[in-house]
């Protein structure tokens, strides 16, 4: 009995004295599967209190409008070209533990940890070819969020598929068109004939930013830009070593390898979330808040409020939403599927998630709770969803949004309740303004107002 005492004294005390070293294989919580911006899954982000919000006592739900990110995806080209240097990786991993033995004092990869990184090996049967192409899990997000909106609004989600109730729209792409399936699917079940609305031209409504030649020379990730300074910061360069040494490296390995890494524990984590990625071992969870950080920055510029011009490069959804939800005319129901590049932009657009302080390279330490996180914002198949409802009591109009099967919220509405008049009058300039004037400061743009002014004033001058 002495002799069981005297051993777990002894280990509580090695426990407080040397700290255990953090395993991923035995972490249950796993906490920063919750940081992995745009390529969280949606899963681990969503709404788990829709209940507390869906329902609005005395009032009837009567229109929807959806704007819908894709499910989970394959990598892109370039990360699927690159993934084989994973397997190097790997191999140099296990030599250093197993081999040279430059295992770290502290903060070492567990066992369980390293054997599982040993035995891990690229899937093959992802070619280049398969891009960005929607997974298996990604069409499971968009039948779920379809099949949860349904159980709570089935006055407006009716089945069957009626084309005078609906009207579906995605962009031009694999993971989108699989993605409108996917959610008519969850509505109406298998072969429901749902239809999308077919796109002439531009598609100006979905990938406004296709178009905008100002945004499209928007500066967010050069070395001078914030998210370049912070990639240049003694914070970001003392992670990316403690990485290396993490992983028994005597040499900080370069950033690429490291950026190669934590994108394989993000695709990896959301194409199964039940089961978990070897590569999210290399990374504690403090340290993926660091990656958290960097990746927020190139979207806060990008997407978000970091460039004034992105608050209005989504005008035409938002102009459609209000247009939708203003009517009483059919369709009831207005689903579109779209990308990261729309949600995030739609977000800013209507001012939501938005900082007191902005965003820079600098002020990492006082922004651990800003509202700009793309991970809870822009998921894999994050939703952004607009219910307007008919009440008995005045006023009579009121809208909840959620965000991700969050109710939104604004200072200006009661709870996530707002009164329809004041989003008129909130996104009044939406509203009335011209978007094809209004969402762009495209430098072609200017130049043609120019020469028209000149030319005006020519012709003035040789009538004078």
């Amino acid at each position: 009995m002495k002799l069981l005492l005297l051993t777990t004294l002894l280990a509580v005390l090695q426990s407080q004295v040397l700290g255990d070293d953090y395993c991923f294989g035995k972490d249950t919580e796993r906490p920063q599967t919750r940081h992995f911006t745009s390529k969280t899954a949606y899963q681990i982000i969503k709404g788990t209190n829709f209940d507390s919000f869906y329902d609005v006592p005395g009032c009837t739900a009567k229109k929807i409008w959806i704007l819908h990110r894709h499910g989970t995806r394959l990598p892109s080209k370039s990360t699927i070209e690159k993934a084989p240097r994973l397997e190097e990786l790997r191999d140099s991993i296990v030599k250093n533990y197993r081999v040279f033995k430059t295992k770290p004092a502290t903060n070492a990869l567990c066992q369980e940890d390293l054997i599982a990184l040993q035995m891990w090996k690229w899937n093959t049967s992802i070619t280049p070819d398969q891009e960005n192409y929607l997974t298996s899990q990604g069409y499971e997000d968009l039948r779920g969020t379809s099949k949860l909106y349904q159980k709570y609004y089935p006055e407006i989600l009716t089945k069957p598929y009626n084309k005078s109730v609906y009207l579906f729209r995605h962009t031009d792409t694999q993971r989108t068109t699989e993605s409108f399936k996917a959610f008519t699917e969850g509505l109406f079940g298998a072969n429901n004939g749902a239809q999308e609305e077919q796109v002439q031209g531009d598609d100006l409504l979905l990938r406004p930013y296709d178009y905008c030649e100002s945004w499209k020379a928007h500066d967010y990730s050069s070395s001078t830009s914030e998210t370049g300074k912070f990639r240049n910061s003694t914070i970001w360069n003392n992670t990316l070593d403690e990485v290396s040494k993490r992983l028994g490296f005597q040499y900080t390995l370069e950033a690429s390898d490291v950026d190669l890494m934590y994108d394989m524990c993000r695709y990896e984590q959301a194409w199964q979330v039940d089961r978990t990625s070897v590569w999210c071992a290399a990374f504690t969870p403090e340290q993926v808040t660091i990656f958290e950080y960097e990746d927020d920055l190139k979207y806060y510029y990008k997407l978000g409020y970091g460039f004034e011009g992105n608050t209005r490069l989504n005008c035409r959804a938002v102009k459609d939403m209000l247009n939708h939800l203003n009517t009483d005319s059919l369709p009831n129901v207005v689903a579109y599927f779209g990308h990261s590049s729309g949600v995030q932009t739609l977000i800013t657009a209507l001012g939501i998630n938005k900082d007191d302080i902005k965003l820079t390279a600098a002020n990492y330490n006082e922004l651990s709770y800003r509202r700009w996180k793309t991970s809870n914002i822009d998921p894999f198949a994050s939703n952004f969803v607009a219910v307007k409802f008919d009440c008995q009591a005045a006023p009579k109009e009121k809208v909840i949004f959620f965000l991700n099967q969050y109710a939104v919220d604004l200072n200006w509405c009661k709870v996530g309740l707002c009164d329809w008049d004041e989003v008129m009058k909130r996104y009044k300039t939406f509203y009335e303004a011209d978007c094809a004037d209004y969402y762009c400061d495209s430098a072609v743009g200017v130049g043609v107002s120019l020469i028209s002014v000149l030319f005006a004033a020519i012709v003035y001058l040789i009538n004078f």
